[in-house]
This record gives structure tokens, sequence and C-alpha cells, in this order.
């Protein structure tokens, strides 16, 4: 077996020579397999051992078995314990997504401060069969069927091509020592269950059902490649980046025939999760949004917006009488010049003389009101002002405003206020430039 996971290894993950690696080691039967071969493939390894405390003196059993087998082969070691229980009540999470939870942030912090290259996990070929098998009973997609990948971010995974079966053979062959779990036992887990009931029928059904899975699953694997690649090629064609977002063209994404699957497959990422609503939203109204975490989307007329949720800005960012450069919120250039060149959205030319100091940069707020320039003695609320340059509800969270004593300047990189304007009596011109 040395032999052949090393030309696995060569094979699929050859980066991985060379690399600092830290094996997770609980002391049971697939990771200490995994030990035993990374020392005899004399990689430069390291173990990191959890104590979750969940089995009673069986789990400190289980730590000392693992730190005495490291101390006899002069392997390095990391062990921590966890109170998991307590967590999983803390954060309302099953036991076995708080162990995952909290094993991985430890893992992740351990490849940081010590400087490992991976994580290397022991998931061998059954407990790719028993996820395929979870996710088809609560429903999934495609990805859900494609089974555990090999790496993800920085786990690595170089035993999903073997079977528990081959891995218990290799370990009695090589009279390799490990802990068995009670807790495998139990039912308790829906893992367990397919474990211990489904999966001997489908064995029974079928001898070589493991040999029929990978084969299954390398295809369903190769038709989720072509979907994203689809997907990939689409994207070009309907979406455009601007501004850090993405902004979805609905003609031309309603010209698809199942435009549906594309959003889920260009959305997944960020963590939506209100599909049927994301789907509806195509015919919504403007300014109808579906937010995840951390993204929303927002119908804008012929377009749906994806962008990131800003945090709320409350502060006032102040600029004195010399300053002729601020960087915070927006990069403003200011300087006095003797004539006036042609203005634009980004520059503008005020009467220094009308100004008070210090100047202002805020956020627009509801009732604010300014006199566009080139309307003398007319004023407009700025939400009247957005809605005939049809703004998105994205574009107006994002407006700062350049104020005088309370009174609108600029509503910055879009229109300038009227009542500081120059005009042939202006003896102090002001240089504005929106970087």
């Amino acid at each position: 077996m040395k032999n052949i996971l090393q030309n696995h290894i060569n094979k699929e993950i050859p980066y991985l020579k060379q690399k600092k690696l830290l094996l997770a080691v609980s002391g049971g039967l697939d990771s200490m397999v995994l030990l035993y071969l990374f020392q005899e493939l004399n990689c430069d390894i390291a173990i990191a051992h959890c104590n979750f405390q969940l089995r009673g003196m069986e789990s400190f059993g289980d730590q000392k078995f693992v730190q005495d087998y490291a101390e006899a082969n002069k392997i390095p070691i990391f062990v921590t314990q966890f109170d998991t229980e307590a967590f999983a009540k803390d954060y309302r999470l099953s036991t076995q997504v708080a162990a995952r939870e909290l094993r991985y942030n430890w893992f992740y912090e351990l490849l940081e401060t010590e400087k490992f290259d991976y994580i290397v996990t022991a998931h061998h070929a059954d407990d790719n069969l028993e996820t395929f098998l979870i996710n088809l009973t609560r429903g999934t997609g495609l990805e859900g069927l494609t089974g555990i990948p090999v790496q993800n971010d920085r786990v690595i995974r170089p035993l999903l091509f073997l079977s528990r079966k081959e891995i218990e053979n290799y370990a009695k062959a090589n009279n390799i020592q490990w802990r068995e779990d009670s807790s495998n036992a139990s039912d308790k887990y829906v893992r367990n269950k397919i474990r211990h009931h489904l999966i001997p029928i489908l064995k029974e059904l079928n001898p070589h059902f493991m040999a029929s899975f990978l084969k299954t699953e390398g295809y369903l694997q190769e038709s989720l490649a072509m979907v994203e690649d689809a997907a990939s090629m689409i994207f070009q064609q309907v979406a455009s980046e601007k501004d850090n977002q993405i902004h979805f063209d609905l003609n031309l994404l309603l010209q698809l025939p199942n435009y549906q699957s594309y959003l889920y497959q260009w959305l997944k990422e960020y963590g939506f999760t209100a599909w049927e609503d994301i789907y509806d939203l195509v015919a919504s109204q403007s300014g109808k949004q579906v937010f995840s975490t951390d993204y929303r989307l927002l119908k804008d007329r012929d377009s749906l917006i994806l962008s990131a949720i800003a945090e709320t800005e409350d502060e006032l960012f102040l600029i004195h009488e010399n300053d002729t450069e601020v960087k915070i919120p927006l990069k403003l250039a200011f300087s006095k010049v003797t004539a006036i060149s042609v203005a634009s959205n980004k520059t503008i030319f005020v009467d220094a003389d009308q100004l008070d100091f210090p100047l202002v940069i805020r956020k627009w707020e509801a009732g604010d009101s300014f006199q566009p320039f080139g309307m003398e003695g007319k004023s407009k609320k700025l939400s009247k002002f957005f809605k005939d340059e049809k703004l998105s509800l994205i574009e107006k969270e994002n407006t700062w405003l350049l104020c005088s004593n309370n009174q609108i300047v600029w509503v910055i990189g879009q229109r300038a206020d009227h009542r500081f304007r120059t005009s042939n009596t202006t003896k102090n011109i002001l240089r504005i430039e929106l970087i």
C-alpha cells in the first residue's frame, strides 16, 4: 500500500512532496494507518489530536494513546481539549457540527502559528459513500453528490481512493495498533445508521457496490466540471463587474432556457439559501432585495445587482481650510486656482469665500435637499434627485455629500450645488477633484 499511496500522491497531489504536514490523528483505525503510511514515506509530519471530552475517560485514553505513540516515534504533537457540549449548546449546534467547527478552527490556527503547509486527514472511500447518502436523503444539488474532495482549501485527504476494509486489512497485516471509538457502535447519529444498516444492504445487492459507487462518483464529478464550465462562459455574457458589484442583465438572463440553474451556480458561493426568493426576484419590482449573511441581491430595473453588505457609516469626516487632500472616506484633492476649466461630475469649482470651514463629508440622510447646479433659487430633495437620475438603492447608499455649515456643496461625483458656484466677482476659486 505504501507504493500505491506514493503513486496516488505523485499523480493526484504531487505538490504535497517536501511540504510541512499536520496530520489529524484521533487514534482510530483510519488515522493511525494514515500516520503509519506517512512515516513510511518519510514525510515532514506532526500530529494534531483533539480531545472533545465526549466519552469520559475513553477520550483521555485516546489522547494518551496518541501522545505515547508520538513520543515513542519522536513525532512532534499538538494536543488540545474542547468542552464540545458547552460549545454546541452556546451556539445551538449539533454535537458533530460543533466538533467539526472546533477542530478545523484549531487546525487552521496551527497552520498559521506553526507554519504548516497542509492539514492531512484520513477520510476514505466509505466516508465518501456515507456523505453521498446523507446528502441524498436530505436533498442536495449536484455538488452534494460528488463526494468529499481530495483537497478543500488547505485540507488534503489522500486516502479517499481506499475502502475501510482495505485500510483495516493493511493495519492488521502490519500490526498497526488503534483505538476503537465506542460511539461508532451507536445508532444515535445518522451517519452510523447509514453505515450499520443501509450500506450493508447495498453491498448485499451488489458485492461490487463500492467500485460501482466510485465509478458513478467520477461521472458526477465530470458532469459538475462541465456545468461549471458552461456557467462560467454564460457568466461572461450576462454579467459585468462595476464598482465592486456584479450586474446581471435580466434581458439576457431571461433568454436562457433554465436561468434559475445559472443563478444558483453563480450565487451559491455568496451564502444565499432562499433560492425561491431569488428566482422570484427576477419578476419583482425594482428595489426588492434578498440577503445572505454578507451579501445582497437587488432588483434594479433590468438588472440584478450583487454587492457586499456595507457597514453602516455614521461618521463625519472634517476638511480644514488648509487641507490639500483627504483620503478617507473618498480621495479628494483641493487646490486654489485663478481660473476655471471644464467642470465634470468628478471636478467642481466653487467660490471659496462662500465656504465655512471645516467642511464635512457625510452620508446623505432623509430630508436632505440642495440646489442642483444650473437651478438658481430652486431646491430639490435628494431623494427626488436620485430618482430622476435613476440611481439604484446601492448607489444611493454609497453616495457621499460635501457640506459647508450643513449646506450641501457637492453630491460627490454627481452634481454640485448652485449656491457655491463661481461668478465674475469671485476672487478665490477652489478646485475640488474626486480622484
